[in-house]
């Protein structure tokens, strides 16, 4: 795996190594020991996969707080999405602040995000499966989160939104989410 940082303290991209054969390829997605030598969390204690039927299907901007906060490796295992990471650290400099990235099963790349960040992605194609490692188990009195269009940090999601829940387009701003 290659590690690499990104403008936004913690938040690291992952490349996988690709050992290719006749038969196709092998690639390592964890290690605890290479993720401890990179200073990130190295135990997860829950999967999810999100399944999306069509494309521009967006679900987020989704945090816990306090005790709960969770880190998240995230892969996208069949097709597209873009994925963004918001920092919600209210004692960060970078508060506010967004990083996006395209996750495809094509890439072979991961976005390890770290606690203290909001989450979300908008698929990019349909049939669209997503999976994601967490570092604390969901916890529905901690759930938090803010709008997917919070003109305050302005994520420039590539396609029109076709489906969304009802929860996600009731989620506060940013900043009245998150104190700063």
């Amino acid at each position: 795996m290659k590690f690499s940082t990104t403008s936004l303290p913690g938040l690291t991209v992952i490349d996988l190594d690709r050992f290719e054969d006749e038969r196709g390829y092998f690639a390592r997605s964890f290690c605890t020991d290479e993720f401890a030598e990179q200073g990130l969390i190295n135990s997860f204690v829950q999967s999810n996969v999100s399944f999306n039927h069509k494309a521009g299907t967006l679900r987020g901007m989704h945090d816990q707080v306090d005790e709960h906060r969770e880190a998240k490796l995230v892969r996208c295992t069949s097709g597209a999405i873009f994925d963004v990471a918001v920092d919600v650290r209210a004692d960060s400099s970078t508060f506010g602040q967004y990083f996006s990235i395209e996750l495809s099963s094509a890439s072979n790349n991961m976005l390890y995000i770290p606690k203290g960040f909001a989450h979300g992605f908008q698929a990019l194609a349909d049939k669209t499966e997503v999976l994601y490692q967490m570092s604390d188990a969901y916890v529905p009195n901690a759930a938090a989160g803010f709008r997917y269009d919070d003109p305050a940090v302005n994520i420039p999601w590539p396609l029109p939104v076709s489906v969304i829940s009802q929860a996600d387009l009731n989620l506060p701003l940013l900043n009245d989410a998150y104190s700063h």
